[in-house]
Parts: C-alpha cells; sequence; structure tokens
C-alpha cells in the first residue's frame, strides 16, 4: 500500500496537474475519516484508538501514522491518555492534564488504509480535482474547448476535458448529430456548476449560437483581430444559421473574409456543425438594406418601415414569396431574429386575393384553430406563423419568445398542436 500511495500521488501530479501538496492533504483527511469511521463503529477497542485521531504521510516512505490527541496523567491510562513519565520522554515540560500529539498507529493499520480508506481518498481526490479545475475554468467561460467523448448518460454527453469533465444536456445537443465514446469533440464552455454539485461541474453547449460565433472567430483571422466584426447571429441548431457582419476596414470584404479561399472558412464551420446550413449576411446601418441582406436569396419589390413599432411590410412579388418565407418559414423567422425587428410580407402579383386578405384568412384560421383571441393571431401571422405546420416546427420556445404573448395564449395553442399531434385535429 506503501508503493501504491506514492505512485498515485506522482501520477496524479503529472497527468492531472494537482500538486502533490493538495494531494497529501486530502489523503490525510481521508484516512482520518477512516479511522474516526472506525472508532464509531467501535472498533476502537482493537485498534486501540482514541477518539482524537489524525492521519499523517511520510512522503519519504510513504508509511501512513496515527496521530493521536491524548490527554497527560501520572498514572493507569486508558486509550485516551498517556502517563506523564513516558509523554516527557518527548515533551520534557508537559504537565499533568496538557494534551500531547502522540503516535498510535494499530498493528494492523495497513488493512484499515487499504479496505476503509481507498474509496474515500477517490472521492477526496475527486473534489480536489473539481475545485482546481473550476478555478481554472470558471474565467474561461463563454470560449470554446476541447475533448473527448467519455459515456453517454441518459442522451447527455460526458466529455473529458484531461483536467476536468463537462457535461452537454440534451437541450444543449445540436438535434440528429450522433456522438462516439472517444471522439474528439469541440463545444462552448457556458457555465460552471457550483461547488457542491454533484456529476460534471463544466456546462457545455453545442446548440447555442455563441457556438457558432466562436467557431467564426477561431476560424477567421480578421474576426478574431477585430478588423471584422460579428454584428449580430440567429440560429436554428442544426438546421440554420444566419450570421451578419460588417468590416472595420474598408479595404477588407467582410463576407469574403468569413467565406474564405474557395469557401474553406465557412465549410470548416458548417462540418464543424454536422452541415448545418449558414447564411453570412453583410451587416447595414440602414435598416431596410439590412432586412434586404438578411432575406436573401429572396429579392424584394419594397420595404416600408414603422420605427414606431419596429416593423417592416416588405412587398415581393409570388416568385420570391416562397423564398422569402423559406422552408417552413425558416428563412422569415431566422431574418427577424437577426435585424430585431417584425416583418410583414406583403405578397403583390396575386389576381385572386390581395395581400390583406390573405392575412386576414391566416388570422381567422388560426384565431379558430387555437381558440385564441384575434390580435394574437395577428401576432403570430406578424412573425411568419401562418399556420399549424409553422408553429410546431418552431416549437412552444420560439413561440413564447414573440412580445405580446401571454401565459393563457400560449397553454392553448401548446394545447392545440398536442391535439393536433395525436391526429384529432387539421392543419391548414
Amino acid at each position: 500500500m506503501n508503493n501504491e500511495l506514492l505512485a498515485m500521488l506522482e501520477y496524479i501530479e503529472q497527468e492531472r496537474g494537482i500538486s502533490k501538496e493538495k494531494l497529501v492533504e486530502a489523503l490525510e483527511g481521508a484516512i482520518t475519516q477512516a479511522l474516526l469511521s472506525a472508532t464509531k463503529k467501535n472498533m476502537n477497542q482493537s485498534l486501540n484508538l482514541p477518539s482524537e485521531v489524525t492521519a499523517r504521510l511520510d512522503l519519504k516512505t510513504g508509511q501512513v501514522h496515527a496521530i493521536g490527541l491524548l490527554t497527560v496523567v501520572d498514572s493507569f491510562p486508558n486509550n485516551e491518555q498517556i502517563t506523564i513519565e513516558k509523554a516527557r520522554t518527548k515533551y520534557p515540560d508537559v504537565q499533568v492534564g496538557d494534551k500531547v500529539e502522540w503516535e498510535v498507529t494499530p498493528q494492523n493499520f495497513g488493512r484499515i488504509v487499504a479496505s476503509t480508506a481507498r474509496q474515500t481518498i477517490q472521492q477526496k481526490l475527486s473534489l480536489v480535482e473539481k475545485s482546481i479545475a473550476r478555478n481554472e475554468y470558471k474565467d474561461k467561460v463563454g470560449e470554446l474547448v476541447s475533448g473527448v467523448v467519455k459515456r453517454v448518460e441518459a442522451g447527455a454527453i460526458i466529455v473529458d476535458l484531461q483536467k476536468a469533465e463537462g457535461i452537454i444536456q440534451v437541450k444543449e445537443k445540436v438535434p440528429g448529430e450522433t456522438y462516439l465514446i472517444g471522439e474528439r469533440i469541440n463545444a462552448l464552455l457556458k457555465g460552471v456548476a457550483k461547488e457542491d454539485s454533484k456529476g460534471p461541474n463544466l456546462i457545455l453547449t453545442r446548440a447555442s449560437a455563441d457556438f457558432v460565433k466562436k467557431l467564426f472567430e477561431r476560424e477567421v483571422t480578421e474576426i478574431h483581430d477585430g478588423v471584422v466584426e460579428v454584428a449580430g447571429i440567429a440560429r436554428e441548431p442544426g438546421i440554420r444559421t444566419k450570421i451578419a457582419v460588417r468590416s472595420n476596414d474598408p479595404r477588407v470584404d467582410p463576407v469574403g473574409a468569413c467565406v474564405g479561399m474557395r469557401g474553406m472558412r465557412v465549410r470548416n464551420i458548417t462540418n464543424e456543425l454536422g452541415n448545418e446550413r449558414v447564411d453570412i449576411i453583410r451587416y447595414d446601418e440602414n435598416i431596410k438594406t439590412y432586412a434586404a441582406n438578411a432575406l436573401h436569396p429572396a429579392k424584394l419589390e419594397g420595404i416600408e418601415q414603422d420605427d414606431e413599432h419596429r416593423m417592416l411590410t416588405i412587398r415581393v412579388d409570388q416568385e420570391n414569396s416562397r423564398l422569402a418565407f423559406g422552408k417552413k418559414t425558416q428563412n422569415l423567422r431566422l431574418a427577424q431574429k437577426l435585424i430585431g425587428w417584425n416583418i410583414t410580407l406583403d405578397i403583390e402579383g396575386n389576381a385572386e386575393q390581395s395581400f390583406e386578405e390573405k392575412k386576414a384568412e391566416c388570422i381567422g384560421q388560426l384565431t379558430e384553430l387555437l381558440s385564441i383571441a384575434q390580435d394574437k393571431a395577428e401576432l403570430l401571422v406578424n412573425n411568419g406563423y401562418l399556420n399549424l405546420d409553422g408553429l410546431k416546427t418552431a416549437g412552444m420556445k420560439d413561440i413564447a419568445a414573440i412580445e405580446g404573448m401571454d401565459e393563457a395564449t400560449l397553454a392553448a395553442i401548446a394545447a392545440a398542436l398536442e391535439k393536433s399531434e395525436n391526429g384529432t385535429g387539421s392543419a391548414e
């Protein structure tokens, strides 16, 4: 056991970066707890241990010694006491009633250390590792980290970061991605768990928009150096991201810098994201120009701006309306998130039905299908949700983020979507 302890100290100090002093402190505390546990279980009679006892580790020999705190008496000592005659061989000035430290290591102490303390030692070392990792990573929140997939627990990914363990919860994973044990994985450090929390203490994410932003900072030298800035980003994980960029140097094209030669830079990012589509948008101070860029590849016929309500009414023809909406209104939703304005599409060239008539029809259908107030249905339509299919694709989290929605309306929408999923409703 002596050699094992010394070998363990050397290994963990070199491989895990934990100082030997911290390890010794943890080991001594663990063995002390083992001794106290043995005492509480009425084993002290066979071990001859006092109630106050601590463990000390000799780093030269690897020997573990039990040190008891004994009371000095004249004669007839018990396990808690020591005679003054014996005590004065080490402490010449000691008096009766004083307390002194004295080695009380029992003959079978090695068995106690080996059988009782081993598990506690590992637990203590784990706590030390967590504390050190917490201090090391607390200033790295918001940065990219890289590790290896260690295991999967209830859908969550446990990542080995060498000096610490991180966890990617199910909601922080990219939908559709699969992970193999031993595979290298990149993620964003979202936060550090509380000191008394169980399990991995680093919270990781691959689903946030900031993860994509950090990938661009890593791949695009101009962003890392501050020549190009990320002005905004909107993401639906695993499906599509829109990122707006601008240049602080008129000689540098921000979009071209992000795309890279032959598309290499953006390709590296999309590969990391499992081929998630990434649209790189040129930012513009003019909200109309910015909106037009955000709705690319749709070509717009005109834009009306309502500053008071932060609303844009955009005219498009029939051919470009599908491009503006995108698959399941995805392009429109991401464009609205990116620019921070609500967008209403006015579809021109429809002889059979005007835009206002089509909008009113959608509002009426959602009002009836969802059993909600007409003004709430209009909010949904103004945000690009024209039918149940669009609402299902978005999910309740995005719907709840719409300004003006209340709890009662959200509950009604959730109930209607659930009813539709169960096949008892219809989707227009």
